[in-house]
């Protein structure tokens, strides 16, 4: 516990590190855990990212031709008008509308029409208050509106971490136990590789604080200081750290849902998508052909 990761990195070398991933695991791609199957995992800023700006029904038609059949839906206000029809375009063509971003009564009132619970991701602000107990308290007073609203919805509110205070594990992971012990058990948290470079080398203990909460954790390429250097966000298979972090969690018993990311609005989605998914696939490719038990 507390060993640098990127330390391990380069002790163990790239190839080490990547062979040993997915050891005692299995040898084909069926025996791979069904969170990191294609079709199981879950697409993030393919929208407002999206260098092509695709349409409702594009969009549908990239995430099939990739084999993904889940979606977490980020948006921008020109994306409003089109709420309905991303949504029946879905529903048409068997994606799964897994999340949506932030909050927007038109949206929940489709949810409603279209008898839809889809996760609910909220970024966790932080205040200036003296102590950390009233810090909490603040944190939890200020999302309560939201969770008592998608109480109502039968939706679960995603507690999202971006930095600072909120952006904390065990910041995130306080402020959902006190959500739920005022009556809302459907708040849980959901994790970024992308805002957690400064969180590698406590990868351990950033991972147990948020496990027992966890609704979705978004991978990404990963070095150490990446996100004050340029490399916030990175190809998976392409940083030092995200293979031993990755490691981590499914050594944990962690099988809940896994997201894969765009988030470059310079590029097309389907590139992104597919280099990240490559990038996965060389990484557990790499583990199965190890023969490594």
């Amino acid at each position: 516990m507390g060993q640098s990761f990127s330390r391990r990195g380069r002790e163990w070398g790239g190839a080490l590190l990547l062979a040993g991933l997915f050891a005692g695991i299995g040898r084909s791609e069926s025996d791979l855990p069904e969170n990191l199957q294609t079709e199981n995992l879950v697409a993030w800023c393919v929208v407002a990212f999206d260098a092509k700006e695709r349409t409702p029904e594009q969009r549908v038609q990239m995430l099939k031709d990739l084999g993904m059949t889940r979606c977490a839906y980020d948006w921008r206000a020109k994306h409003v008008p089109t709420f309905e029809a991303e949504i029946r375009a879905y529903q048409e063509h068997g994606i799964e509308f897994y999340a949506f971003w932030g909050e927007h009564e038109e949206a929940f009132a489709l949810f409603e029409k279209y008898d839809l619970r889809p996760q609910i991701w909220r970024t966790l602000r932080g205040g200036e208050e003296a102590t950390q107990a009233e810090r909490v308290k603040a944190a939890a007073d200020r999302m309560e509106p939201l969770a008592r609203r998608l109480r109502e919805l039968d939706c679960v509110l995603g507690l999202y971490n971006h930095g600072g205070w909120g952006g904390q594990p065990e910041n995130l992971a306080a402020v959902c136990r006190e959500l739920r012990e005022r009556g809302f058990p459907q708040v849980g948290v959901v994790y970024n590789f992308h805002h957690a470079h400064d969180q590698i080398d406590r990868w351990e203990e950033a991972f147990a604080a948020v496990q027992p909460y966890l609704l979705c954790l978004n991978l990404n390429g990963m070095v150490r200081r990446g996100d004050q250097e340029g490399e916030k966000i990175l190809t998976l298979g392409q940083g030092e750290e995200e293979a031993a972090m990755l490691r981590f969690v499914l050594d944990s018993g962690y099988r809940g849902p896994i997201g894969i990311l765009d988030h470059r609005p310079e590029t097309d989605s389907v590139k992104t998508l597919r280099e990240n998914l490559e990038g996965l696939e060389r990484i557990t490719k790499t583990g199965r052909e190890s023969g490594v038990e």
